[in-house]
């Protein structure tokens, strides 16, 4: 029985998600059978709404209308818990965006949630499904590189003014009482630590504890959140883990995920699914993505691994639960950074900030053991250890 399939959010990223849908619909793998999204759909061309696929508002009114065999939410952060409880009771399985939850009370109950209703949750970590991940993971099982003893990401992206005024939970730590957390490393860069997760899962041979977290960050605008963040993470077992990252970067840096070992390094440009291996002559295109929704298909229909479940980012949200407990980021302004561009396009860069996050990626240091001068201390986050796996 072909699955039937709706989209919660079906406006901004998840015009994403309907364009991964329609080539599945038009081959019958499925049925798109409902957009939901509290402003009107906005048409696209690479995604064209089917006939018959109904237009809803209201998540819960579209539940009891259309009863779909999968979900694939793609709202706020902060709405993901309550509208997967809805999906879990009404039956069907989810697809949800990442972050899937904001703490680790919030994890646990979606679990347990999962447990009691027998459905599946895949999260949105679309990086996980890279045939380049796998053959790094591959790499380091074969000793490539030796003993593995660090593992950090560097990326540098620009935003816009204009980006932080496309919502009311842009750039807040919280909304209305609640948290939502749209930082760097909650949002849009959570892809490159996460990456740096698997990596050190597949060393451990299971998702690994976090036992301390030490967080650096920066913002260049008035918001509440981090567009700049350095963060160390030290766990139970494996090497620690070094995210540098900003949303002001001067130049464009994809997301690099760097692994040193004993007999060489390995650089995985992850968007990009671009691998460099100890003895290669340059990085490599690895071709070959396994789409998350695809994967929830092949798994109802002839129970494949899921490449996402919730259990593996477990240790995601231990930490980012931290983030959420720490301090407020410092201000960056003043001659540190140069603004261009005018009204909702202006953008604005740190100096030098590209470099300062690529030497705290590979050397495994926050900004503040570089000496960075406009570097501040870390905050220190020790963890209450849970047992692995």
């Amino acid at each position: 029985m072909t699955p039937r399939v709706a989209v919660v959010g079906a406006n901004g990223h998840g015009i994403w998600h309907r364009r991964v849908i329609a080539p599945l619909h038009a081959a019958g793998r499925l049925e798109l059978v409902a957009l939901v999204d509290v402003r009107p759909v906005e048409p696209d061309p690479d995604a064209p709404v089917p006939a018959g696929t109904g237009l809803f508002t209201d998540h819960r009114e579209m539940l009891r209308a259309t009863r779909p065999d999968v979900v694939v939410v793609c709202t706020p952060p902060h709405t993901h818990l309550p509208i997967a409880r809805d999906v879990l009771v009404a039956g069907a399985d989810l697809l949800l965006e990442k972050p899937p939850v904001l703490s680790t009370a919030e994890h646990e109950e979606l679990s347990a949630a999962l447990a009691g209703s027998g459905r599946v949750c895949q999260v949105g970590f679309q990086a996980l499904g890279s045939a380049a991940l796998t053959r790094l993971v591959a790499a380091v099982a074969e000793g490539r590189l030796g003993r593995v003893v660090s593992i950090g990401t560097v990326a540098a992206w620009q935003r816009t003014d204009g980006y932080y005024a496309r919502a009311p939970w842009a750039g807040r730590r919280e909304l209305d009482g609640r948290p939502v957390l749209d930082g760097v490393l909650a949002n849009p860069l959570a892809h490159a630590w996460m990456q740096c997760l698997a990596v050190a899962e597949a060393i451990v041979g299971r998702p690994v504890s976090p036992t301390v977290v030490e967080l650096e960050r920066y913002r260049v605008r008035p918001i509440e959140v981090d567009d700049t963040a350095a963060m160390r993470v030290t766990c139970r077992s494996g090497p620690p883990i070094v995210a540098a990252v900003t949303l002001a970067g001067e130049d464009f840096v994809r997301g690099e995920v760097i692994v040193d070992g004993t007999a060489g390094r390995a650089v995985l440009e992850y968007p990009t699914d671009r691998l460099l291996l100890p003895g290669d002559d340059g990085p490599r295109s690895v071709p070959g993505r396994v789409g998350l929704l695809e994967n929830l298909l092949e798994h109802r229909a002839d129970g494949v691994p899921l490449i996402a479940p919730l259990a593996r980012t477990a240790p995601f949200t231990t930490v980012l639960e931290v983030i959420q407990q720490a301090p407020e980021p410092t201000l960056l302004d003043g001659d540190l950074v140069t603004g261009s561009g005018t009204g909702p396009d202006r953008v604005v860069t740190v100096r030098g900030v590209n470099g300062n996050l690529r030497r705290a990626a590979e050397a495994g240091a926050l900004l503040s053991e570089l000496a960075v001068p406009w570097a501040v201390p870390p905050a220190r986050f020790e963890l209450v250890e849970k047992e692995e796996g």
